[in-house]
């Protein structure tokens, strides 16, 4: 299976890690200096040159990760990727 991330780029769904908000997810130091470690090795890939609302971080399977940022909400791509909704935290059931 996978991911429309936006113009002319899919991505297996196999290969995503995770998700997320950059606007929400930028709050913190530690993402912040993520993405910029990571788009100084130039491990990040812009899609669009429209203002993008979210990143995917994606591991292939020689262990390479990539941030693939997106002009595309998290919701539509969580809709997309064809999640039910909210992952449950191991050991945890959602009830």
């Amino acid at each position: 299976m996978f991911l429309h991330l936006g113009q002319d780029m899919v991505v297996r769904m196999s290969d995503v890690v995770g998700i997320f908000d950059l606007e929400t997810s930028t709050i913190s130091n530690t993402t912040r200096d993520y993405l910029a470690a990571a788009q100084k090795a130039g491990r990040v890939v812009s899609i669009s040159s429209e203002m993008p609302k979210s990143f995917v971080l994606c591991r292939d399977r020689e262990g390479c990760t990539t941030v693939y940022t997106s002009q595309i909400s998290t919701s539509t791509l969580l809709k997309r990727s064809g999640f039910p909704g909210e992952i449950p935290a191991q050991g945890k059931e959602k009830l």
